[in-house]
């Protein structure tokens, strides 16, 4: 099992496999924005021969442990390309922003580690090699290589994704149709009727993994789009202003009121003790019929959740934000971003994977195939997956809100999942917490 406790998989073995007539761009790396050393000189490869491969050693850093399994085949049909390549993979995801500047500090920095895309580029822009150059931008969607820009330069490509993504409420259709619900509650009154439908039924409403920090950024960003919206403003603009200290919470009827009631009606509604749910918890609980709803997840549930109960009926659908149903929307884009370190020792090695990952058939199809995310780089495979069948539907169809947790930091999302940790466990009341949030949110990313 994975999650919560550190993972490490040691991928030592390296067999002989062998991938024959695999196009090779001996290209000359001429990169400004990176480190001009001899030893560093690198090759932007698309896919490396087996017989060609060198001993090395790429040790990955990164949080997102719901795709432990997958990274796990990933790095296994790697070993058929680069036998001679060691990859050390380490996932978690509660400690992870601390644990990662713990390791820069001590100069012992992961050849690829993650952060959130957008303004987290540029906080670890000095440590990550710009891969404008190399081939996987061939294929990277541009929409997720404007993620990984830095806005401080205004170019580049510090990152890939591993991922594009629906950020939603996952429900369970046999338990609503069997509560009498016909559809789902688009408004915020809406979602009050179908908890007590829900409860009188004998169901859980919800569960919601109340013991993760990150869970409450992903309700959250939904609310705070229609805030931004309902304002006349964009969410960029709304987020500048929480951090220059001039927004205030009581000020958006939409976090003040609607998140706020949304968060109380969660723990009315959903799990016995919401501070000891973690995200297993919430995958057993839907995965085995006793919740009706799942808070805080997307796309990324669905193959654990299957892997439970293969024939469960999945649905996928916004959350009920005001009392606008139109305003009921998925979220989707590429919220995370994984970087190469520039003075890696194994650079090379370390481009080849992430150019093999982006460009290669296998690698492409890992995406919808086996990691069953929205893939982030130019396919026209179809996803077998509900999540993003239904997601894809609803956003050609009403459209999807903005992105809104790459424009802060993890360090302040961490800190605002505590904060609202505190507010659950009834050690904070909202008032309380509004005014931590607007001080620690200027704090600690209007700092940066």
């Amino acid at each position: 099992m994975k999650r919560k406790i550190v993972s490490i998989l040691l991928c030592a073995v390296m067999v002989a496999g062998l991938l024959s007539g695999c196009a090779k761009t001996n290209k000359t790396t001429d990169n400004s924005n990176n480190p001009a050393k001899d030893d560093t000189k690198t090759e932007a490869t698309a896919t490396p021969k087996a017989e060609d491969s060198k001993p090395a050693e790429i040790n990955i850093f990164i949080s997102q442990p719901e795709y432990a399994d997958a990274m796990n085949e990933l790095i296994d049909a790697y070993k058929k390309v680069a036998p001679n390549v060691t990859i050390n993979y380490e996932t978690t995801q509660n400690d992870y922003p601390t644990l990662l500047k713990a390791k820069l500090n001590s100069g012992d920095v992961p050849d690829i580690f993650s952060s959130t895309s957008g303004k987290e580029i540029d906080v670890y822009k000095e440590w990550s090699y710009n891969l404008a150059d190399q081939a996987l931008t061939k294929t990277m969607l541009p929409s997720v290589a404007s993620s990984m820009q830095s806005s401080e330069e205004g170019g580049g490509v510090y990152g890939i994704a591993i991922k594009g993504n629906y950020f939603g409420m996952v429900y369970n259709k046999d338990i609503f149709s069997k509560a009498g619900i016909t559809e789902f509650p688009g408004t915020v009154s809406a979602m009050k009727a179908a908890c007590e439908k829900l409860s009188a039924a004998g169901y859980t409403p919800f569960t919601t993994g109340y013991s993760e920090w990150w869970v409450f950024k992903h309700v959250w960003q939904h609310f705070f789009a229609a805030a931004a919206k309902d304002a006349g403003t964009d969410v960029a603009s709304l987020v500048k202003s929480f951090e220059e200290g001039k927004a205030k919470v009581k000020d958006y009827p939409e976090l003040y009121n609607n998140f706020f009631d949304f968060i109380d009606l969660t723990v009315k509604y959903g799990d016995a003790k919401p501070l000891e749910t973690a995200l297993e918890n919430e995958e057993s609980a839907f995965a085995s019929g006793k919740a009706a709803m799942v808070v805080g997840q997307g796309a990324w549930i669905e193959g654990d959740v299957k892997a439970i109960t293969p024939d469960i009926q999945i649905g996928f659908n916004g959350y009920p934000v005001t009392e606008d149903a139109s305003q009921c929307q998925v979220i989707s884009g590429s919220d995370q971003a994984l970087h190469v370190y520039k003075d890696s020792k194994s650079l090379q090695a370390t481009l080849d994977f992430v150019n093999w990952w982006y460009t290669s058939d296998y690698g492409i199809s890992w995406f919808t195939d086996v990691a069953g995310v929205v893939p982030p780089v130019k396919t026209t495979a179809q996803s077998n997956f509900d999540i993003i069948k239904q997601g894809s539907e609803l956003e050609a169809s009403v459209g999807a809100a903005p992105l809104g947790v790459c424009y802060s930091t993890d360090s302040w999302w961490q800190v605002f999942g505590e904060l609202m940790q505190a507010y659950i466990a009834k050690t904070a009341d909202k008032d309380a917490t509004c005014a931590s949030i607007e001080e620690q949110w200027s704090a600690i990313d209007g700092a940066q």
